[in-house]
């Protein structure tokens, strides 16, 4: 041969997808069966186990007594493992969740003889912008893709540029991907035309000298018996990915420059429908991500005891294999979808019961009738946030100073009232739980038997005694105390505490009659707003009515109040259309106008791809619109929102059969009622919406339209450690049509609005610029179609997915935010939004005081965010990024007397100066960095 072949045996193992995990595990041992029992006969034999330690983890949960095998032929560098656990999607997880990926698998793959030294990535749908600096700053000189690159790439390298400029060599894999070389070997007698044609092929991007490689393996793969043979009656040679990859380098001169995410349908489908399918796992998956990473890892690093590390290691493993590509994409089968989801499940589930141990920890300071609130963000927050408290005095604050507070909601107070054998009653009782409170006092009147109740008591109970008063009593009553739910403005310190509780009238702390009520005061209100007296109030369930607080707190934010048709808090006003739509009014003069326009459409398509049917319906005004007031302010007004459509219940012709050749919706159709909460808050510049309704119908998608107050070229969503410009197209060529539709982690921003997420959302700059639409759904029936009108081929099998079309109650929550100028105010809106305070019942005894604030750790800087605070090896490990086009000054403090870089694998670095508590630190644009603090 005039020119050599590096031949990489390798298996794709797609860990679940058309049969869940497993049943695809089953067939996971039988391979690695056959490898290791190859290889060890073979000495020649190489094979690289697709980057993704989860093979190797999923083998020897099955096969222990191989894990020095395993090793063995790890560490004699034939056996390429790592350096992912999982091979993930890098869109529909966040950035910390690919970090804590990277640095899981390799790890563990370090403990097997070392990480594969490549950052592979073969089969994920595109690649987010700040990639090639994860790798780097993960130890990783080379990454390697086949889906997403541009068609102004005609080598088979490039240099894949990040946003921070941060520049990887990276090896694409044209012409097959990660199968470019599978049908080599498939005939002996034709070895020497397939090796001429295949040089002849790989010439063409590789050029005139090197050695080309031939990645011979394709989706679940097995070794071929006497490859070493075939390989070298060729003048090849065998070898690992990183063998292969190892030759070069490193450097990036002379390559072809890439900069940012890899979105190009020109050389692959990317599959962009994976988005928007199965949603609800989507929203399942940033509910999970949020409550570990900014919940349950920074309070347990700040206010824990003993670390919950291995509590926070399952919830991370449950993340990160959530994360694989055919799992929270959401593109598998119905079983496969139901198993991720519970893994996601459980992921929330562990970060809340480490979020709860702390809290409770915290919480026992705090008297029984208080309320501490946490601050999950790192900087001095004055937010509204629900508290449950008991009776109707006014809030005070450790320093005894008013808190204002609006009462939103009285819980019932009238428990039981029925005639019935008094003993019948006695068997409620537990203990002293009784009706999920617990016993205060009882009393025996007028043949009526009276237990009070409330959330804690400290009376002793002995239902002994309530048995010899029984005699003559038929009726048999429970009344519990006076709680109600109140908004109450609270401002807490940087991941930090406060606390609050009702003081009584009259006492010097609950009431400043010296305050002016002016349109700079929030005044405290005890009324319910617009809540029917006969559900809520009180006086409805034999309990006196709270009387209404006159006082007022004069606070550097203005109140909010509903009007007939509009909410206004002075940052924005909102006003009801008739139409069900909203025109938002910024502080600066912005005005949007129609915005929550709800539009159904077809969708024919698979969880890969939207299709819209030839003969499309679109429905996108209601039948009726009912607007009904909840809250009137001051501290938050609220609006329901009730807008009824007719839908198509169904597509039909899916299929082109001769009897209905073009795919269309059914004339059939079903009533959908899509409820809409509509919320302002004192001192938040954007709206909240909380959008539910029952999908009953099959085989479409809903989206959210927002026309915008100047027309856009140009988008910017948050990703992962990065905000992403995007324009209204993208770049077509392998058959696939590319639809401009992208995800957008926390928000997008276009033409003069933001909309703030709680989840990865699909997202589109409709007509021409004008409008921005957000999914909230697509109802889908099949895995894949072998006929699709957006791409040529079937992305997997055609099999069935019907709980891919999301029937039942679907819910979804955003806000919308007017904005002029640069993007750069949306992100700390977007911070707030996204974590809320948290309130938590104090359990401490009733006599104790407030305990006094306390800070926890403050990051600040124009740009700054922090996205990981937790424990490693004794230190605090911090990690924050520059979301900025220009240099940011991160300024850190709290109680630490020692600090120092650190990589992305908690590796530590040069030191840093303390000075007071306090780090400051230089950041490029884009710089992810990593800091390590101490006492």
């Amino acid at each position: 041969m005039t020119a050599e072949i590096v031949v990489v045996p390798h298996t794709h193992w797609d860990r679940e997808w058309y049969e869940p995990f497993q049943r695809f595990r089953l067939r996971l041992v039988a391979l690695l069966d056959e490898v290791l029992d190859t290889m060890e006969r073979e000495p020649g034999y190489h094979f690289t186990l697709d980057g993704q330690l989860a093979c190797v983890d999923d083998y020897l949960e099955v096969r222990p007594e191989n894990r020095d095998r395993v090793a063995a032929l790890v560490e004699s560098g034939r056996l390429a493992v790592g350096p992912w656990q999982i091979l993930l999607d890098e869109f529909l997880c966040s950035g910390e969740n690919i970090v804590r990926n990277l640095e899981l698998g390799m790890s563990r793959a370090d403990k097997l003889g070392g990480a594969m030294a490549v950052g592979y990535l073969p089969d994920m749908f595109g690649h987010t912008a700040q990639m090639p600096q994860i790798l780097r700053r993960a130890g990783l000189l080379h990454a390697c893709v086949y889906r997403g690159v541009p068609s102004s790439v005609v080598t088979d390298a490039f240099a894949w540029v990040a946003p921070d400029g941060t520049a990887l060599r990276t090896q694409y894999l044209p012409a097959g991907g990660y199968g470019n070389g599978a049908h080599l070997f498939e005939d002996p007698a034709r070895l020497p035309e397939r090796a001429a044609e295949f040089i002849q092929r790989m010439r063409e991007w590789h050029g005139p000298e090197g050695a080309l490689l031939a990645m011979y393996g394709t989706d679940h793969s097995a070794p071929v018996r006497g490859l070493p043979g075939m390989v070298a009656d060729i003048g090849a040679r065998m070898d690992t990915l990183t063998g292969y990859i190892g030759a070069y380098s490193g450097s990036v001169e002379g390559l072809p420059r890439v900069s940012g995410e890899l979105r190009s349908h020109a050389r692959a489908n990317i599959l962009p429908g994976v988005i928007s399918v199965r949603a609800h796992v989507k929203q399942a998956m940033g509910r999970a991500e949020r409550m570990v990473e900014r919940y349950a890892e920074p309070l347990a690093t700040l206010w824990g005891g003993d670390w919950p590390g291995r509590f926070l290691d399952m919830a991370w493993w449950r993340l990160v294999d959530a994360s694989g590509h055919d799992s929270v994409t959401g593109c598998g089968v119905d079983d496969t979808a139901q198993q991720v989801a519970a893994r996601i499940a459980e992921a929330e589930q562990l970060g809340q019961a480490v979020r709860d141990m702390v809290t409770a920890r915290l919480s026992a300071a705090v008297p029984s009738d208080g309320v501490l609130v946490v601050n999950p963000t790192p900087a001095t927050r004055r937010g509204v946030v629900l508290l449950d408290v008991a009776g109707r005095d006014p809030l005070v604050d450790p320093t005894g100073a008013p808190v204002p507070a609006q009462t939103l909601e009285y819980a019932p107070t009238l428990l039981l009232d029925a005639e019935m054998d008094p003993a019948t009653a006695l068997t409620f009782i537990h203990g002293t739980e009784l009706y999920g409170q617990h016993i205060t006092g009882w009393s025996v009147e007028d043949g009526t038997l009276t237990f009070t109740v409330a959330r804690e008591s400290a009376v002793a109970f002995n239902v002994a005694q309530v048995r010899g008063a029984l005699d003559g009593v038929t009726r048999v009553r429970i009344v519990a105390e006076a709680r109600r739910t109140v908004a109450a403005l609270v401002e807490t310190p940087p991941l930090g505490h406060t606390s609050v509780r009702p003081a009584p009238y009259g006492s010097s702390a609950s009431h400043d009659s010296s305050t002016v009520h002016d349109s700079s005061t929030v005044h405290d209100s005890s009324a319910v707003h617009g809540s029917p007296a006969s559900d809520s109030s009180p006086a409805s369930h034999g309990a006196s009515a709270a009387s209404g607080g006159s006082s007022a707190v004069s606070v550097p934010v203005a109140g909010v109040r509903a009007e007939e048709r509009a909410l206004d808090n002075g940052l924005l006003r909102v006003e009801v259309a008739a139409d069900g739509t909203l025109t938002l009014t910024g502080a600066d003069g912005t005005v949007i106008t129609g915005a929550g326009r709800i539009v159904d459409g077809g969708d024919v398509g698979d969880t890969y791809n939207y299709a819209p049917p030839a003969d499309d319906r679109i429905v996108s005004d209601p039948e009726s619109v009912e607007l009904t007031p909840v809250y009137s302010g001051p501290l938050l007004a609220a609006f329901d929102v009730r807008r009824t459509y007719r839908w198509p219940a169904a597509g039909q012709g899916i299929e082109g059969t001769p009897e209905i050749p073009a795919a269309a919706r059914t004339e059939t159709t079903e009533e959908i009622v899509v409820d809409t909460r509509v919320e302002l808050r004192a001192g938040e510049p954007y709206v909240r919406l909380h959008v539910s309704f029952d999908n009953r119908c099959s085989d479409h998608r809903v989206r959210l339209h927002v026309p915008l107050p100047a027309q856009a070229a140009a988008s910017y969503a948050e990703g992962q450690f990065a905000v992403v410009t995007r324009g209204l197209t993208s770049e077509a060529g392998c058959g696939e049509v590319p639809l401009p539709t992208f995800p957008a982690s926390g928000w997008v921003a276009a033409g003069g609005v933001a909309a703030l997420l709680e989840h990865v959302t699909e997202y589109e700059l409709a007509d021409d610029g004008a409008e921005l639409a957000l999914t909230l759904l697509r109802s889908v029936g099949y895995l894949s179609r072998n006929l699709h009108a957006m791409r040529p081929e079937p992305a997997g099998p055609q099999l069935p997915t019907p709980a891919a079309q999301s029937r039942g109650l679907r819910t979804v929550s955003l806000a919308l935010m007017p904005y002029s100028g640069s993007w750069e105010a949306v992100p700390p809106a977007a911070e707030t939004f996204r974590h809320d305070l948290l309130a938590v019942p104090g359990t401490g005894d009733p006599s104790l005081t407030l305990p006094p604030a306390a800070s926890g750790l403050s990051v600040t800087g124009d740009g700054v965010v922090m996205t990981s605070l937790r424990v490693r090896d004794g230190w605090h490990e911090l990690r924050v990024v520059a979301l900025s086009e220009s240099s940011a000054n991160a300024v850190i403090s709290g109680s630490f007397t020692q600090a120092r870089h650190a990589d992305l694998r908690g590796r530590p670095g040069d030191p840093l100066p303390v000075s007071s508590g306090t780090v400051r630190l230089a950041l490029r644009p884009w710089e992810i960095a990593t800091i390590q603090l101490a006492n």
